[in-house]
């Protein structure tokens, strides 16, 4: 037997997941178009959501399905399902006799147990909800999204959680005809009433006759696209695409029976369709818990995360890989975090960028560490208009970057584009359209009906479809250098931010028309500051520090040599950057994510610096 023979069979097993089987249909077309489904039927599902609050708060009236934590002494503060369905009732007469007429109920705050209960109120009342990115109203300085968010849509009520918060941003909204509720404190000089007394309306059958009304294709939320390119579009939220979207994520990973309940410890945002779709639903429709966690995967706010692993037992657990990072170097200074962590722990799940290798060594080293078990890394893929996820990686795997495949119910088309895919899905779960945009509604489908959502991807094995697919980024993104060779700046981007860690956060891939490709980064401070023992480390300093600029150098020759011969994949200069991405300038999404092309554009003084004929001592030449 061979020793890497011999080292795989000596891998410790994974912690046990039942999957649903990978029966795949494989439609191989003469243009070399490839069509991908489930012979696997979709299960059924619920016709809406306030159906599954009906139920658990009738089966389980007493289980637990929110907590928040809160109070001076950060205290968790519980929900039950029976409470929340009578919460919800009372929201929902409150909104029926506001005769709202079907117009959406903005929430521009983020996760809280009143924006969840005023969500399910707005469905029950056959109004969308539309939580906006608090990012629209907090972080920017012109509130233009906002304000156009805002007409687009034309709410009839907006809520807060705090109104002097949020105080610029609605002064900066025409409220003429529009119900502002506040949760915490009203803002001076704006009309609100308080969530308490919406809360306390008396019920009457009118709420049972709207919530008889409501349909599968009753519009339940209006989510925003994160205006990567351009301003956010609203995309329409059926009952159906979200139930059929949820029952899907629920098919490809069933509950083992008699174990524990679903329970998720959860940070992302519901204005986004991962955190208020993917996290938030089949916690809802499993009847399980879930615990909102106001931690973030960010330097100074982690520790909330932290203090709240220590309690709660995830049996799911779904993180960006930075979130990973500091979650890894957290267990492995804390055996009793390790142990809370992994107590239930079934699935870990990652998105938003490609997770390390040695990232998921070190978490796989601390689960067998504390259990004896492996614990399978799970991911998908979809996008705002599917509701999101179409694909998933529903098997035991130990390979990262995979996004997996289509989910029952979904069919996955396969254009060639290049050596890779542009990929197309159709299913169940796919919006009908954009809310107020017929006309980019229009050119979202293709003449087959398939959502063209713009990623690209490509099979592991091009002869067995079925070991699944590799995201390769966006087909906007790349470019050929003059050289003729074709930049994928997706899988690119990913490589060279994983070689570069700690020390970058994320980056931008130049190289159009040039003769090399660039990379522009952006510093991880908090990992810049550990890495050089300086707690006040600043972000001027930090990218002009010996220590960092070292490290970042290793990372990317080590990658360089690791793609010797690929100029398509060669680092020739790179460059820290000290301002932050910007949101207003459209580089940063409310998400997140970094927009490419407008970062490259706004910061186009710092492109030419690159690729100057005799660059700058700040420009670090690899090549």
């Amino acid at each position: 037997m061979s020793g890497s023979a011999a080292a795989v069979m000596t891998k410790p097993a994974f912690r046990k997941v039942e999957w649903i089987a990978r029966d795949i249909d494989i439609e191989r077309r003469d243009d070399g178009t490839v069509v991908l489904k489930s012979r696997i039927p979709l299960q059924a599902y619920e016709k809406h959501l306030p159906a599954s609050l009906a139920k658990w708060a009738k089966e389980a009236p007493e289980r637990i399905w929110l907590a928040q934590r809160g109070g001076p002494k950060r205290e968790w503060r519980k929900v039950s399902y029976g409470e929340a369905k009578r919460t919800v009732d009372a929201l929902t007469q409150a909104l029926l006799n506001l005769e709202l007429e079907g117009r959406p109920v903005a929430i521009l705050s983020g996760n809280s147990i009143e924006h969840a209960l005023m969500t399910q109120a707005a469905m029950q009342a056959r109004s969308p909800a539309a939580p906006v990115s608090p990012a629209y109203s907090l972080m920017s300085h012109d509130h233009v999204k906002l304000k156009y968010l805002f007409d687009l849509i034309k709410p009839a009520v907006v809520m807060v959680q705090d109104g002097p918060t949020f105080e610029k941003a609605l002064k900066a909204l025409d409220l003429s005809a529009v119900t502002v509720v506040h949760v915490v404190r009203p803002c001076d000089g704006i009309k609100s009433v308080g969530f308490a007394e919406l809360a306390a309306t008396p019920v009457t059958a009118d709420v049972e006759a709207s919530i008889a009304k409501v349909t599968p294709q009753t519009v339940g939320k209006l989510l925003f696209t994160s205006g990567s390119t351009g301003m956010p579009k609203a995309v329409i939220n059926t009952q159906e695409m979200m139930c059929a979207n949820a029952a899907m994520m629920m098919q490809v990973r069933p509950r083992i029976p008699g174990g524990p309940l679903p329970t998720m410890l959860d940070w992302m945002p519901w204005n986004h369709t991962m955190g208020g779709n993917a996290a938030f639903h089949p916690v809802l429709v499993d009847g399980g818990t879930l615990y909102i966690d106001d931690g973030r995967p960010m330097p100074g706010q982690f520790e909330e995360t932290l203090r709240n692993l220590h309690e709660i037992s995830p049996t799911y657990y779904a993180n960006v890989p930075a979130g990973y990072a500091a979650l890894a170097a957290a267990m492995e200074k804390d055996d009793a975090l390790c142990r809370s962590f992994f107590k239930n722990l079934s699935i870990m799940a990652y998105g938003g960028a490609r997770l390390p290798d040695d990232l998921y060594d070190r978490m796989q080293a601390l689960a067998v560490k504390t259990t004896g078990e492996r614990i399978v890394f799970y991911t998908g893929w979809g996008s705002t208009e599917t509701a999101p996820t179409s694909t998933g990686t529903y098997w035991d795997t130990e390979r990262v970057g995979l996004i997996g495949l289509p989910f029952p119910g979904v069919e996955l088309k396969m254009v060639p584009c290049g050596s890779k895919y542009e990929l197309r899905l159709r299913g169940v779960n796919v919006t009908p359209g954009y809310f107020g945009q017929p006309d980019l509604t229009k050119k979202m489908f293709d003449e087959e009906g398939f959502y063209c959502i713009g990623d690209a991807g490509i099979f592991v094995d091009d002869a067995d479809p079925v070991k699944g697919i590799i995201f390769a980024g966006r087909v906007v993104e790349d470019f050929k250098l003059t050289t003729g060779t074709f930049v994928h700046v997706g899988s690119l981007r990913t490589d060279t931010i994983a070689a570069a860690t700690p020390v970058v956060h994320d980056a931008l891939v130049a190289g159009q028309d040039r003769a090399f490709i660039g990379l522009l980064a952006w510093p991880n401070l908090h990992a810049c500051r550990q890495l050089v023992a300086n707690s006040e480390l600043s972000f001027a300093d930090a990218v002009k520090h010996p220590e960092v600029i070292a490290c970042f150098r290793r990372g990317l020759e080590t990658h360089n040599r690791d793609c010797e011969g690929a100029s398509s994949r060669i680092i020739a200069r790179a460059m820290l950057m000290v301002e932050p991405p910007s949101i207003d300038g459209n580089e940063l999404t409310d998400k997140g994510y970094i927009n490419q092309r407008a970062g490259l554009e706004r910061r186009a003084a710092l492109v030419e610096r690159l690729y100057a004929d005799k660059p700058d001592e700040d420009v670090i030449v690899l090549r």
